[in-house]
């Protein structure tokens, strides 16, 4: 429930029969006398007795109302007590109540009914029975148990706090003094709530937990809410009791216990923000405080709702699986997605950490307020809180400009959806490892890519509307993509209407987007064009004097128009694509919805050249049939600030996809680029930079060498202007910096002198100093980079590597060292990495994807994969977001037949021992693209080459 201090602004649902009646069916379940008539159609649990539940979803006959969870973790045997009374409404008489329950001992389990606990009568004992391949128990009951009425369950369990980076597990840090010390957490998204205590583990199943932890006095322990009372025991243990929570999902839940320290503030509406650090690394917390308070308050008056809790926790979590998870009023994070070390942290480390606050504190709205009903639709989800990043941190951090960076939030998925191998954002998924892939950057990115095409679409007072229309209509409930489809269409609030029942909201719209409703245009069916089908659209314009003719086709890497294949990955594809576009003759923003698969535009004057995609606001990749291409080059290189620079970026990324499909000569798009002498935009640089050097890594770990020096040698002598103007220092904006550590960071990498002089002299002055001297931060890696690569200063900075408090300066250095050109060096990071006691087991992911972009290290890290696969699986899930990292940071730069043979062997083998995964495709897919595309622009980017330098 709301705390009755705060501002209530909607009416909650406090009723439990409201709660029965907004829960919809979601299965039709069958009578217990079908179960007691048929037992043999049913699976076998592990006691050889029937289990009398099929599906992998839990029946909706039984649901939650509230839990009472008691938790007492020892952090000296590692292990942990619980019990727990749960209170559930029957909606249909049954025999049994199916719940989750994975790696627990359960001890007892009895049910009381309402009269039992009025007048404290013992409950009657339940027979449990497992089923550890749907992660259910059941509780058969003596007498069935009867509709409309509410029980209580209460159970005994017991488990080891878990060794990975799921459910209630152990994590350890360092001190200074050397000291290892033991923390205990919970990671419960998607479906590990279930390791933590038995539970009806689905978003759909929203309850209110009261939680009370016993601990040590040397610890504190915290939790969703604030903790209302602490109580003496005997022996010297401390029970703390917390707050009921609001109603919420089960992996929303969360509780530390640990020894951590904090910095604290207070938002203007009353709410207590605290930063949770190992006390080593509290003064790395203030920057997050600072960032969460004044993102919170941006998202109070945004959303114009306040945040439902009195207070918002955010941890420091020495091992963590991802990058941070949205546990309501306790969101935990990754040390280096949350502390900002003065000393060691870049430009983009601190961008990061802001980006990543504004995900999670987007989340308390969409997710934790809001919660989507079922996984199929997690994009709901972090898709919105993704897209929120861009709309939260223009508002409070205008410096930092974030719209810069969203750029490639969309640039990255376009890579991920233009393989065959992709997924609608909304997809089917039932088991965990299915649900645990639906974590990708399809549902992130493209999700979020979605949304800011929605929002230049309707105008963005009328997103906003909408999205507040549906925050407020579905709080403390669940939705599906209808729902927001729905809220967008319809963004009336009460407040809106007249006496005479009319709604004037939208008057501020522009009168483009007043022709497109008169068109009779439908949000909903606009958007399940993006939602419900994978890919992305491309659009080939064909300019004949001053008429556009438009066709639109799916756009797919690697697949050519005189591919046999092409015609059927084709069929079934048309998106409704709300089109922008400008000309030389007119600098305005034009407006077109294509429906269909061809359509023509008549411009109103003649017009030497048109740009579609105005600003790179939508999703989708455009192709200039014709002379279009040769003009748009022709003008960039006459004067390119006649186009707006998100569109010259635009043209330079659209350039080289259409390159990987056949549609562009490889020598066009280079010739492109060749205007970038010019440019003076970071962005549209790092672009043309970011496909040069990508070549450039291609050519040098196939040992293509004399491709190879050409590259270095026209990347040296056409960036070098831009090179030798960087300093050594942490001046600038924010993407100067950037620029900056990206430019030193290549011309060190390609050996030019004035560089690694530059480098090698700081790093003898860091080495002198005993790692006391303060290098420029966005030059650090840089410096490590360059010191690494002698015995000496390989050693110091591995030592250096153990001593450090800095997660931001620990990432450089285990890059730095991940450069090594020696192959035992490389292996002996990776023994670091498994044994999790320098490198830490959650940093192996990364570790292991640095080693295998090394030239010396690429066999060496997929060999290692291959041969200590069971290994990685004791120490990652098979679906975490780590063992996919590993697959594809291992493989997916492969571009020899030899090495894609290989690849298909080891995946063939997995499936054989029943493992498989989506990621297994995609690379599948990956790899024959990337040979093909060497196949056919080799011999160009050769020629290219000679005649340019």
């Amino acid at each position: 429930m709301v705390n009755p201090r705060r501002k209530h602004i909607f009416n909650i649902y406090t009723g439990f029969y409201c709660s029965v009646i907004i829960l919809p069916q979601i299965f039709s379940m069958p009578p217990s006398d079908q179960f007691n008539n048929h037992p043999g159609a049913f699976p076998v649990a592990t006691n050889g007795e029937p289990f009398p539940w099929q599906e992998l979803r839990l029946p909706s006959t039984v649901i939650p109302l509230h839990y009472d969870l008691f938790v007492h973790p020892n952090l000296t045997s590692l292990d942990f007590v619980a019990s727990e009374k749960i209170e559930v409404f029957v909606r249909d008489a049954t025999q049994f109540i199916i719940l989750h329950s994975k790696d627990l001992e359960i001890m007892n389990a009895a049910l009381h009914s309402e009269e039992d606990l009025r007048y404290r009568k013992p409950g009657k004992k339940l027979n449990v029975l497992s089923y550890p391949a749907h992660q259910q128990v059941a509780l058969i009951v003596p007498e069935k148990l009867m509709a409309d009425l509410r029980y209580y369950v209460v159970i005994d369990f017991q488990a080891k706090l878990a060794d990975g980076f799921e459910g209630f597990y152990k994590s350890t840090y360092r001190t200074l003094d050397g000291e290892t010390r033991t923390i205990a957490v919970t990671d419960f998204e998607p479906t590990e709530a279930r390791m933590a205590f038995p539970c009806f583990d689905e978003p759909l199943f929203k309850a209110n937990f009261s939680i009370k932890i016993r601990r040590e006095r040397r610890h504190i322990a915290l939790s969703n809410m604030p903790k209302i009372k602490t109580i003496e025991l005997e022996g010297g243990l401390l029970e703390d009791h917390f707050e009921t929570t609001v109603k919420m999902s089960t992996y929303l839940v969360a509780y530390i216990v640990c020894d951590f320290k904090s910095v604290t503030g207070t938002t203007s509406s009353g709410v207590k923000v605290s930063i949770y650090a190992s006390p080593d690394k509290w003064s790395q917390t203030h920057y997050a405080l600072e960032a969460s308070l004044k993102l919170l308050a941006f998202y109070e008056n945004y959303f114009d709702i306040n945040y439902p809790l009195p207070k918002l926790d955010l941890v420091a979590i020495p091992d963590f699986g991802s990058g941070a998870m949205e546990n309501w009023g306790l969101i935990t994070y990754r040390e280096t997605s949350l502390l900002v070390d003065p000393r060691t942290s870049s430009a983009f480390d601190k961008l990061w950490v802001t980006k990543v606050i504004a995900h999670e504190l987007a989340h308390q709205w969409f997710g934790n307020l809001v919660t989507m009903e079922w996984w199929n639709d997690i994009w709901l989800n972090e898709g919105f809180a993704t897209y929120m990043e861009l709309i939260s941190i223009n508002a409070t951090y205008p410096e930092l400009q974030i719209d810069n960076y969203f750029l490639d939030v969309c640039f990255e998925v376009i890579k991920r959806d233009s393989l065959n191998s992709s997924h609608p954002i909304s997809n089917q998924a039932k088991t965990p490892t299915q649900i645990h892939e639906m974590f990708d950057a399809v549902s992130y990115n493209k999700g979020a890519c979605i949304l800011n095409m929605l929002k230049d679409f309707l105008s963005e007072e009328k997103f906003q509307k909408g999205i507040i229309h549906y925050l407020k209509k579905f709080s403390f409930r669940n939705a599906k993509n209808d729902d927001l489809w729905n809220s967008l269409s319809n963004t009336c609030l009460e407040g809106d209407f007249t006496s005479g029942g009319f709604c004037y909201s939208d008057s501020k719209m522009t009168s483009n987007t007043l022709t497109f409703l008169r068109e009779n245009v439908e949000v909903k069916e606009m958007m399940t064009t993006w939602t419900l089908q994978k890919g992305i659209p491309l659009v080939v314009v064909n300019q004949e004097g001053r008429s556009l003719r438009l066709r639109q086709e799916r756009f797919l890497k690697g697949v050519f128009k005189e591919d046999h294949s092409w015609r059927a990955l084709q069929e079934g594809y048309l998106w409704h694509i709300p089109l922008t576009y400008s000309t030389s003759s007119s600098n305005g923003i034009h407006r077109y919805i294509l429906k269909s698969k061809t359509d023509t535009l008549d411009l109103p004057e003649k017009t030497s050249w048109v740009k579609f995609n105005v600003d790179l606001n939508g999703y989708y990749i455009v192709h200039y049939e014709g002379h279009g291409w040769d003009r748009l080059i022709t003008q960039l290189n006459q004067n390119h600030t006649v186009l707006r620079s998100k569109d010259r970026i635009d043209l330079i990324h659209d350039a080289f996809q259409l390159v990987s499909a056949g549609r562009l000569t490889l020598d066009k798009a280079l010739d492109l680029t060749h205007y970038l002498q010019h440019e003076t935009n970071v962005l549209a640089i790092l672009k043309g930079l970011e496909y040069l050097e990508s070549f450039y890594h291609m050519m040098d770990r196939r040992n293509i060498s004399d491709v190879t020096e050409n590259l270095k040698h026209y990347l040296l002598r056409y960036f070098k202007p831009v090179i030798d103007a960087q300093s050594w220092s942490d001046e600038g904006s924010v993407w100067d910096r950037m620029l900056r550590t990206a430019l030193l960071k290549l011309a060190c990498h390609l050996n030019h002198a004035p560089c690694i002089r530059k480098a090698t002299e700081l790093f003898s002055q860091w080495m002198e100093s005993n790692g006391k001297l303060n290098i420029p931060t966005d030059v650090l890696k840089i410096v490590y980079s360059v010191g690494a690569q002698t015995t000496e200063g390989w050693n110091s900075l591995l030592e250096h590597y153990e001593l450090s408090v800095s997660g931001a300066e620990k990432n450089k250095i285990l890059y730095a060292l991940s450069t090594s050109k020696h192959q035992e060096k490389l292996m002996k990071l990776i023994e670091l990495g498994m044994e999790g006691k320098i490198i830490k087991t959650q940093d192996l992911a990364s570790l292991l994807h640095a080693i295998a972009r090394n030239p010396k290290g690429q066999k060496l890290a997929w060999n290692f994969v291959r041969e200590n696969w069971t290994h990685l699986l004791k120490k990652f899930d098979l679906s975490s977001f780590a063992m996919r990292f590993i697959i594809s940071g291992t493989t997916s730069h492969f571009s020899s037949k030899d090495e894609l043979q290989e690849v298909q062997l080891f995946f063939d083998s997995l499936k054989a021992q029943g493992s498989h995964l989506d990621v297994f495709q995609i690379v599948l897919e990956t790899i024959p693209k990337n040979i093909e595309w060497l196949e056919k622009n080799l011999p160009t980017l050769r020629t290219w080459l000679l005649v340019k330098i």
